[in-house]
Parts: C-alpha cells; sequence; structure tokens
C-alpha cells in the first residue's frame, strides 16, 4: 500500500513539474524575441488542474460507488443466506439499488469528460 500511494503521488508530481514544459510554445527562431516577462504558464496551469480534478473525480467517484456496491452485495448475500424464501424480493431491491449507486459513478465519468473536453476554463484563458 505504502510503495503505491509513493509511485502515485511521485507520478503527481512528474505531470505537475513536466505538462506546463510540454505544453509551452517554443518561440521560432525568425520571430521576433519573447517579451521580458517570459512565458505565459496559464494555459498550462489550467489544463494540469482540470487533469488533477478529472482523476480525483473518478477516483473518488468509483471508490464511493464500489464501496456502496459492497455493502449492498453483502447485505444481499447476508439476508438470502438467513431467508432463502424471500431471494426473488431480495433479488429485484439488489438489482435496483446497485443500477442507482452505478448512476453515481457515470455521472462522475460525466463530468470528467466535461472538465477534459469541453472545459469553460480554457476559453476563459484563450485557448
Amino acid at each position: 500500500m505504502r510503495k503505491t500511494l509513493s509511485c502515485v503521488v511521485f507520478s503527481m508530481l512528474f505531470i505537475m513539474v513536466f505538462t506546463p514544459l510540454a505544453l509551452a510554445a517554443a518561440a521560432p527562431a525568425a520571430a521576433a524575441p519573447a517579451p521580458a516577462s517570459g512565458v505565459d504558464y496559464t494555459k498550462a496551469i489550467v489544463i494540469g488542474c482540470s487533469l488533477l480534478a478529472v482523476g480525483i473525480a473518478m477516483g473518488l467517484g468509483t471508490i464511493g460507488t464500489g464501496v456502496g456496491m459492497g455493502n449492498g452485495l453483502s447485505g444481499a448475500t447476508n439476508a438470502v443466506g438467513r431467508n432463502p424464501e424471500a431471494q426473488g424480493k431480495i433479488l429485484l431491491t439488489m438489482m435496483v439499488g446497485l443500477a442507482m449507486i452505478e448512476s453515481l459513478a457515470i455521472y462522475a465519468l460525466v463530468i470528467a469528460l466535461i472538465c477534459l473536453y469541453a472545459n469553460p476554463l480554457i476559453k476563459l484563458v484563450g485557448m
């Protein structure tokens, strides 16, 4: 667990450090020199923060739904084990509950895709 966590943190730091460098536009050789203020990293910061937000949204969305589904299935199997005659009602209720829980993961995916491909903040910074 500790090794996985350290790999995830290292990967996030690597992405946060090298994304602005990868997205920075190099000035053409024949063009006028860059202004004295340096390179504008606003677009790269917005994209980097968007990627971080997408990762967090998907991570928390799937962790929450995974825990919810595990608890629901555990309760349903315990209920069927105690009362096998009620298996049909328990199965129906469990399936409806799992469908509702799964919709939360789909909502997290939709929000993540909006942040990636239809990000309104990118339009604000002029990209």
